[in-house]
């Protein structure tokens, strides 16, 4: 049975300055909260710290986790009210129908393969000057990195994720002032405003250890969704969005729509 998991994080704690620099610090903080093997459940997680006063870890995990040594090493361990929520996701999961519309939230990894990239590193270099015989390479895999290219690779992927953000609801013109058009409205667009946009864009980078450095980028996005195919959206859930998951990327989260 999945749960979802809200943890309240301090953000004046020296273990909280080092999550909230970290991916790879997160990472392994997160990892400690579900039982068996390090490594052994593949979680989603995602930091929300938009508001840098109250910044919040999210985190999707098969198995019940326990928090108590993140509370304990970052959070507000001896304070009132609730620091940490979890709940069972089944009954989210088992409601999903087709037609259904959320606000959501998710933090990605945007990127595209080419077999040519524009830019290539020195390890993509080296293998493009030796290629393996008689393979068939997928091509590199190269970050999105503007605002409009992130914002296209996701509208791009909606349906194959189960879902679809609609066009943005904008106030009908005053009398007089556009003429209705005759017949069928003509179809949209792909540059269409849509009910989504990116909160929040940054660059990451840190050194694992006895390992290579890790860059990536990530983009938050935020809208309203409606439910296309409740099986191919439990999925995305459940699986989450686009690679760098370990990283803090791929948790799609839902509200309910405010009324007005």
């Amino acid at each position: 049975m999945p749960y979802l998991s809200r943890i309240r994080i301090n953000p004046l704690r020296a273990q909280s300055q080092k999550l909230l620099a970290s991916p790879h610090a997160a990472h392994g903080a997160v990892q400690g909260g579900v039982p068996g093997p390090q490594g052994g459940e593949r979680l989603l997680w995602r930091l929300d710290a938009d508001n840098p006063h109250r910044p919040h870890l999210y985190v999707l995990s098969r198995s019940r986790p326990d928090w108590t040594h993140l509370v304990e090493s970052a959070g507000w361990p001896d304070a009132d009210g609730e620091h940490v929520a979890v709940r069972s996701y089944e009954p989210l999961l088992k409601g999903l129908a087709a037609g259904q519309e959320y606000a959501f939230r998710l933090t990605a990894n945007p990127v595209q393969r080419t077999k040519q990239p524009p830019h290539p590193t020195p390890n993509q270099a080296r293998k493009l000057a030796a290629p393996v015989e008689g393979s068939s390479p997928r091509g590199f895999r190269i970050a999105l990195r503007t605002a409009h290219t992130q914002l296209a690779w996701f509208l791009d992927r909606t349906e194959q994720w189960g879902f679809s953000v609609s066009a943005s609801r904008t106030d009908p013109a005053a009398p007089g002032l556009a003429e209705p058009s005759p017949g069928p409205e003509p179809a949209q667009p792909r540059d269409t405003p849509r009910e989504v946009r990116i909160t929040a864009r940054h660059r990451h980078s840190f050194a694992k250890k006895g390992s290579r450095r890790v860059t990536f980028y990530s983009a938050t996005f935020e809208g309203h969704l409606r439910v296309t195919d409740a099986d191919t959206f439990t999925a995305t859930l459940l699986t989450g969005v686009g690679p760098a998951k370990a990283y803090g990327c791929g948790l799609l989260t839902l509200a309910p729509l405010r009324s007005g």
